[in-house]
């Protein structure tokens, strides 16, 4: 060996990171001014994790943060959510939430700590369906707070392995409904997979509460009993706890007609209780259609950049070209064996490609490993390709 520019490896393998968990979820919710803790200014935020409700109702947020979103983290924890982060935002009036560019009024800062936290899965902003709207003559209605929730559609594509739960703006049903979010979908259409929305609110007794906070404790549910790769799962077909009915009845043939528009109906069923009866995104691409579809490659994408980042500081040659796609193909492998990707047998309907032509000079100079995955995760139609992009 010459030290200091060649490194010998005792094996050629690496341990590979832990499983990547979807479960955990962040709740954005507004502090008015008139809570502001002392010396806080307009974007400033606390992030609070919290384990239990106990916890929440003696931590400092209890008093700042919006009744809404304080119901939906109650909601979280009564159907099964074990982790959560609530992130109190200061904002001047509910104005701050329904600009056109909300990004560089108030968002830049949480935007950017939100981006920093790896682990978590699920976002939500509940207080953004009590916001107010207006529907016209036509009956087509105009959200303003919409600005919001697509630039949180856009934070959720960009982590990858983030998936936004939105709820249905209070009181818009029927015909306004239906207009809206087809319109939404279009405009969202980038980022619309990495998203679904749900209807209607929801009561316990007389107290009236969007889903989102139920939901996403659904979601948490179902992964929780099914680890390691609960996400394989769709959340669908599963009891509310804590709900005693919908606002608005929904009957089974209201119900296809809602979920033909890409809206996850919330009914009730005789002997079972309040149900959440779909699992779309609001994605016009029929490879993202299921929620689950969307979330298994999302959590692969993100399981594969954990594994290789040590890849980064090794020397980009043939023989770490060969390490990695044995890496990445083991991983594969086990997820296979869990059933997120179709085959009858190991390694049928997905490849590995780590080699000189993804990694040309110019890659190498640059300090950069390229590998390329093709998966067909369950409940797609088609193969999906996956771009590692390793180093500076």
């Amino acid at each position: 060996m010459r030290p200091g520019i060649t490194i010998q490896h005792a094996r050629d393998a690496k341990e590979v990171a832990d499983d990547v968990r979807g479960d955990v979820a962040a709740f954005l919710a507004a502090v008015p001014r008139s809570r502001w803790p002392a010396g806080a200014s307009l974007g400033d935020f606390i992030d609070q994790s919290l384990n239990s409700w106990g916890e929440y109702l003696i931590c400092q947020l209890r008093n700042l943060i919006d009744p809404v979103t304080a119901r939906a983290v109650y909601a979280f924890f009564a159907n099964g959510g074990q982790r959560c982060h609530v992130i109190a935002l200061c904002l001047a009036s509910e104005r701050d939430l329904m600009q056109a560019s909300p990004l560089e009024l108030t968002f830049q800062s949480v935007l950017a700590h939100l981006s920093s936290e790896e682990n978590l899965g699920l976002l939500s902003m509940p207080v953004l369906a009590s916001l107010p709207y207006s529907i016209d003559r036509m009956a087509t209605p105009t959200i303003p707070a919409e600005s919001t929730m697509r630039m949180l559609l856009d934070h959720c594509r960009q982590m990858n392995n983030r998936f936004l739960i939105l709820d249905v703006p209070k009181d818009l049903h029927d015909e306004p409904l239906l207009r809206w979010v087809d319109g939404f979908r279009t405009r969202a259409q980038d980022s619309a997979s990495f998203g679904a929305l749900y209807y209607p609110w929801l009561l316990n007794g007389d107290e009236l509460f969007p889903p989102s906070g139920s939901v996403a404790g659904l979601y948490a549910r179902v992964e929780l009993a099914n680890l390691p790769f609960g996400m394989r799962w769709p959340p669908a077909n599963q009891i509310l706890h804590g709900v005693t009915h919908p606002e608005m009845p929904v009957r089974w043939r209201e119900s296809d007609k809602l979920l033909e528009a890409h809206i996850n109906p919330i009914l009730s069923q005789p002997a079972r209780g309040v149900v959440v009866w779909g699992a779309r995104t609001l994605s016009r691409d029929p490879n993202w259609r299921f929620i689950n579809s969307r979330r298994i490659a999302s959590a692969i994408s993100e399981q594969l950049r954990r594994d290789s980042e040590w890849v980064v500081f090794e020397q980009n040659r043939p023989e770490l070209w060969e390490i990695v796609s044995r890496m990445v193909r083991s991983r594969l492998d086990r997820m296979w064996g869990a059933g997120l990707l179709t085959g009858d047998k190991a390694g049928l309907e997905y490849d590995v490609k780590c080699d000189a032509e993804l990694n040309p000079p110019e890659v190498r100079n640059s300090g950069q490993v390229h590998v390329r995955v093709q998966i067909r995760p369950i409940s797609t139609a088609e193969s999906i390709v996956v771009e590692l992009r390793l180093g500076s």
